[in-house]
């Protein structure tokens, strides 16, 4: 991250900035905090943050937003001396709109006071506390859902529980603290990308709670809420070139401003028992079950983006435009979601899906969005079991191919075992990179001891589909064209056996 040295974004250069550029419509010296967000990311800042300034700006001033990072202090660093303000700047071929966002008053660093952030938890006046800590940041295995006993953050919770690592160590801690003072918990408000990801969070904070004490566990279990969400916006990572580009419309310096894609959507499950911001207002959706549109989300867009970043990395496409510019590659991920995608979804009355459908592949293809396949790429462990191994057992129940569905998953295999088709190292960032590559050396370029290696993961496959022939068998053929023919060619031989489209 470069600096200019000129003045920065500030409460005291706001009303310097252009006229056109959106600024918070309230006085952020009357905030009070009522929101604690784990995982002060890119996302958050793109989203929930603005979501939660519209509310703000329309007079309740009680859900300002203390952030908290659980591993570095770049986030506080970049921020802390603008304020917390940071410009949204929302692009697409057409347009670009800047937005200053003020709902974040601070961000804690948690390696360096965890007391800091489980005190700022522990508030009575904080009555959410949401997260978006990506799925490894639950400390689960992904093949069940349930909480990891052996992640070494748990471990080190359980054996130090007033100083601790995880998010899931933080929440329990804090809700002790609450229980002991004889204040009613807050709401644990899970914004990550999981299937039933409230009911995730609950699970595996009871199982920890329990650890500590079976008391507290029950507690948890009985008493803590923790609405399902489903999230919905493409929010690529900040480069240096988009932080001179709006640095140089805004006229003052921004650390770290955000990009986003025009749409938004929210969906959240009305259950907040301590109370919550009028985020329909600005534009949410409160529903009695997000689970449809939850899997509708998972398995159309995040399953295509998975497909696209494996299949695109390792063909050479560094974005999502670039890859999806491909026409082979667009029908590919267009038939997945057709196909083998669309008949594992619950029906949704009045729903346009095939609308749904087709503006994800115009989605896609904006060209005003550098979104990385390098960056969907990450964490595959972790993103995989929802986003096609769900929809492939659903497949596989009801006697239906998965042809489509093996070919991601098979792009996966190639992509942690690298490098490139173009001989380029792979640097696999994914809580498993050891052990799949491990497996990988172990295996060698055979695709049938590569593709036992790696489906030999049980935290990721589980114990049935690894010795399912209807599923290794397919993932096995793919990965073979995949070592052999190349993604190019892997992808057109599978759109030409379905003839014109």
């Amino acid at each position: 991250m470069t600096g200019g040295g000129g003045p920065r974004l500030s409460q005291a250069t706001l009303e310097a900035l252009p006229g056109e550029v959106g600024r918070p419509a309230y006085d952020r010296s009357a905030l009070r905090t009522g929101i604690v967000h784990l995982g002060i990311g890119a996302f958050h800042r793109a989203h929930q943050a603005v979501y939660t300034d519209d509310v703000l700006a329309a007079g309740d001033h009680a859900w300002a937003i203390r952030g908290a990072s659980l591993r570095s202090p770049d986030m506080r660093d970049a921020l802390a001396p603008q304020d917390g303000l940071y410009a949204l700047d929302v692009r697409d071929a057409d347009r670009e709109e800047l937005r200053v966002i003020g709902s974040i008053l601070d961000v804690l660093v948690a390696p360096e006071h965890p007391e800091a952030l489980l005190s700022a938890m522990s508030d009575p006046g904080v009555r959410i506390v949401s997260l978006t800590v990506t799925e490894k940041g639950y400390c689960h295995r992904p093949a069940d859902g349930e909480l990891d006993e052996t992640h070494p953050d748990i471990v080190h919770d359980l054996a130090h529980p007033g100083a601790p690592r995880s998010a899931p160590g933080f929440i329990v801690e804090a809700l002790r603290r609450r229980r002991v003072a004889g204040d009613a918990p807050f709401t644990v408000l899970s914004c990550d990308n999981l299937p039933a990801n409230g009911r995730t969070a609950q699970r595996v904070l009871s199982r920890l709670a329990a650890l500590r004490d079976p008391e507290l566990g029950r507690f948890v279990q009985n008493e803590l809420a923790c609405p399902c969400t489903m999230v919905d916006r493409i929010v690529p990572a900040t480069t240096d070139a988009d932080r001179a580009r709006v640095t140089g419309l805004l006229g003052v310096e921004d650390r770290w401003p955000v990009l986003a894609e025009p749409f938004s959507q929210w969906v959240i499950e009305d259950h907040f028992p301590s109370g919550r911001p009028d985020w329909a207002a600005a534009g949410a959706t409160f529903a009695p079950d997000v689970e449809p549109f939850e899997l509708m989300k998972l398995r159309l867009l995040n399953a295509s983006h998975s497909t696209m970043a494996y299949l695109g990395c390792l063909a050479g496409y560094g974005t999502v435009s670039e890859a999806v510019a491909d026409p082979d590659l667009a029908r590919l991920v267009r038939d997945l979601m057709d196909e083998e995608v669309t008949p594992t979804l619950p029906h949704l009355p009045g729903f346009d899906l095939e609308g749904y459908k087709d503006s994800l592949m115009a989605r896609f293809r904006n060209p005003a969005l550098r979104h990385l396949t390098a960056q969907i790429a990450m964490d595959g462990s972790q993103k995989l079991p929802q986003r096609l191994l769900g929809p492939a057992r659903d497949r596989l129940r009801a006697g239906a191919s998965i042809d489509r569905i093996a070919i991601a998953v098979a792009a996966w295999i190639r992509y942690v075992s690298g490098p490139d088709e173009q001989g380029r190292a792979i640097a696999v960032r994914d809580p498993l990179a050891e052990d799949l590559a491990k497996r990988a050396r172990a295996a060698g370029s055979d695709a049938a001891r590569l593709c036992d290696a790696v489906l030999g993961v049980r935290a990721v496959f589980g114990d049935d589909l690894p010795s399912e022939p209807r599923f290794r068998g397919p993932v096995e053929a793919a990965l073979r064209s995949l070592l052999s023919l190349g993604s190019a060619a892997t992808v057109r031989a599978a759109v030409q056996a379905r003839g014109p489209a």
